[in-house]
């Protein structure tokens, strides 16, 4: 019996923000999937090389340029093929988060697709970022709520079988001012996009899309920058950069860190620094 190749890894986790989905990030040379289902939707996309799977009677193939997507109890099997390697990342939707995703985007009809290969380039591009951003960020509700919503309702209204059944968003901006003077009044606060679009009487997915629309920011995004300029007002009142950090609404100085360089190019402390001289 051949060994296994010890270069074939994989590693399987929760996604500690979104209760319900679990995540696989495999690097395989020599695998082959015995046929099989899953609860879970799932979704997976492919980052260099790919592989054979049959479903529905037919065989195709996993490569970057697709999403696969398998419905719940949908047997599937998958074998290597003619690729010498193949890292992909999976999304597994357990039913709690299928019916989440569904309310969010204002529907109860179930998320079906029709096809195992979904050639949409913006949706792999945003889903491997997405897994990506739930590895290596994993303390920042808001975001993984927003981009998760955002990214399985777009898949849902593309490609899903009930996409005639979800609403559209409105194209009008006065639609999220309640949830505007929200953020403003409440910035500092633990914030969800389930509160901000209950007051705008919108959808977690519709509020997303009107503020993208209108104000060329996510709900998320918007928040942060509310906070950032009350981080520079208290840095210019005297304020150490801990105490601004948390009176603005940033968990720690680290998270506020990452977002002061991200949108200026420089540190808080050098910020101050500069003030300073």
């Amino acid at each position: 019996m051949a060994r296994p190749d010890p270069r074939n890894t994989s590693r399987y986790w929760r996604a500690c923000d979104l209760p319900g989905i679990d995540m696989l990030q495999a690097d395989f040379t020599t695998h082959d999937y015995a046929p099989h289902v899953h609860d879970a939707l799932v979704i997976a996309v492919t980052e260099i090389g790919g592989s054979e799977f049959k479903s529905r009677g037919r065989t195709d193939v996993a490569h970057p340029q697709a999403l696969l997507v398998f419905n719940p109890a949908e047997p599937h099997s998958g074998r290597m093929g003619g690729s010498e390697r193949w890292l992909y990342r999976s999304f597994y939707l357990a039913q709690p988060a299928i019916e989440d995703i569904l309310s969010a985007v204002g529907t109860d009809q179930p998320g079906y697709f029709t096809s195992n290969v979904v050639r949409d380039q913006d949706l792999v591009t945003r889903f491997t970022a997405l897994h990506h951003v739930l590895e290596r960020e994993p303390r920042d509700a808001l975001l993984h709520r927003e981009s998760a919503v955002r990214i399985f309702g777009d898949l849902l209204q593309r490609h899903g079988q009930s996409a005639r059944r979800i609403p559209k968003a409105p194209r009008d901006a006065a639609a999220i001012a309640p949830a505007l003077e929200l953020l403003r009044d409440s910035y500092a606060d633990n914030l969800t996009l389930d509160r901000m679009s209950s007051v705008a009487g919108l959808t977690p997915f519709q509020l997303i899309v009107v503020f993208k629309r209108t104000l060329g920011l996510t709900p998320h995004a918007y928040l942060t920058q509310l906070r950032l300029g009350s981080v520079l007002r208290r840095l210019q009142a005297g304020q150490s950069v801990v105490e601004a950090a948390l009176a603005s609404g940033f968990y720690d100085q680290s998270a506020l860190n990452k977002h002061f360089k991200r949108t200026f190019g420089i540190t808080p402390l050098q910020y101050v620094r500069a003030r300073a001289s």
